[in-house]
């Protein structure tokens, strides 16, 4: 499965179906990607912020354990041109002039890109939260989408979060678009 991003999260919504109706007692969940190759080094805006990298976990049905309780997931089409790559696929087929105009690697407008993150996250977080029936404060540990620390801080700030609750992968390693979850539950 590709979600960028969300192809983690969307894994995990996944395998919880497949243990909820008995499908299977034990799902592994597996997320890698290897953005380096579409990375443009020149560009600062992007090559500071994907990387390669691959994570897993493993879903089980245990008695007595609540499991994930709810997963809040969406996506905007219609904000696509924020962050992509314009060549490859059928519309702009490699060809040594598309190759040579730089138009195989990622580009993002980033301003744009970090508002709409945060948003988007902060009313994920909110979702969530209303449907158990909870509130930020008895929220203990937050793992975010791990695209910045500008965005985890200020995901925090609007969601009046205390800035120890959130796990942060950044001191360690780059950002992997589907890793952003289970690479930090990893970390020691």
């Amino acid at each position: 499965m590709e979600a960028a991003c969300s192809g983690f999260i969307y894994g995990l919504e996944i395998a919880q179906q497949f243990i909820m109706s008995r499908t299977y007692d034990t799902v592994l969940v597996i997320g890698a990607e290897k953005l380096s190759t579409i990375v443009d080094w020149k560009d600062r805006n992007t090559c500071v912020l994907f990387g390669d990298g691959a994570g897993a976990a493993v879903l089980q049905n245990r008695a007595n354990a609540h499991g994930l309780l709810t997963a809040v997931m969406g996506a905007d089409g219609e904000k696509a041109d924020l962050l992509f790559m314009p060549g490859g696929g059928s519309r702009c087929p490699a060809t040594a002039e598309s190759v040579t105009s730089r138009l195989h690697y990622l580009r993002m407008e980033g301003k744009e890109t970090f508002k709409n993150a945060v948003q988007a996250m902060v009313t994920a977080a909110n979702e969530a939260m209303r449907r158990c029936e909870i509130d930020i404060t008895r929220i203990k540990c937050i793992v975010p989408h791990q695209a910045n620390q500008r965005i985890i801080d200020a995901m925090g700030e609007r969601l009046g979060a205390k800035p120890s609750n959130f796990l942060s992968m950044f001191i360690n390693t780059g950002t992997p678009r589907q890793l952003r979850s289970p690479s930090r539950w990893t970390r020691r």
